[in-house]
């Protein structure tokens, strides 16, 4: 299945980058450029390293000059993660493109790269609470907790999987069909955020 493979991408993804645990390490995509494994890889790599700049910048001793520099680096990344999930996207429009779509065919309120970027943060949620779990250098009530999350997190993730299967195998009957918008961030573009346009 679909999500069954991409949950394999992200686990491996994830364990790829904490082989260094360093947000300055450069990717090593595994997979042929331009197929949709190295799209998933990709897109997970870019929310595993923001995953981190978020950490990173939530330290109460941050220099007020790098958690500046870290803020653009988050902001850039919220870029790059959008333009990756159009990028799926764009993939499965092409691949569905002859689809015969029926007359009662309805829209669904997500496009199918979008549930995706909810499993890829799915994945980065399940492995972050499974290290709480295992945590020694905590009282055994912490570690209870975090492995009641994990419970409803890895439920979650069989459930937002099916749900993803479902929507893919109605698209493919025709069932429903894809229709993307591209992503207007209003407040990267120096011709529509007031601040920057209001400059001299």
């Amino acid at each position: 299945m679909f999500t069954e493979n991409a949950n394999r991408i992200f686990e491996r993804v994830i364990a790829d980058y904490h082989r260094w645990d360093d947000v300055d390490h450069p990717m090593e995509n595994p997979f042929e450029a331009g197929s949709l494994d190295a799209l998933l890889y990709h897109k997970n790599w870019i929310d595993t390293v923001q995953w981190h700049l978020e950490d990173i910048i939530r330290n109460p001793q941050i220099d007020p000059v790098e958690a500046l520099a870290i803020k653009r680096r988050i902001d850039k990344s919220n870029q790059d993660r959008t333009d990756m999930v159009e990028y799926v996207d764009s993939y499965m429009l092409e691949k569905y493109k002859d689809v015969e779509v029926a007359a009662d065919a309805r829209l669904n309120t997500e496009t199918p790269a979008w549930a995706i970027d909810r499993l890829s943060i799915l994945a980065l949620k399940i492995y972050h609470m499974g290290v709480e779990t295992k945590r020694e250098d905590v009282s055994e009530e912490h570690r209870a907790a975090c492995q009641k999350k994990l419970d409803v997190l890895l439920t979650q993730q069989v459930d937002l999987s099916r749900a993803i299967e479902e929507l893919i195998e109605d698209i493919e009957a025709g069932r429903k069909y894809m229709k993307t918008y591209k992503q207007m961030k209003m407040y990267n573009d120096p011709a529509l955020n007031p601040v920057l346009y209001g400059k001299k």
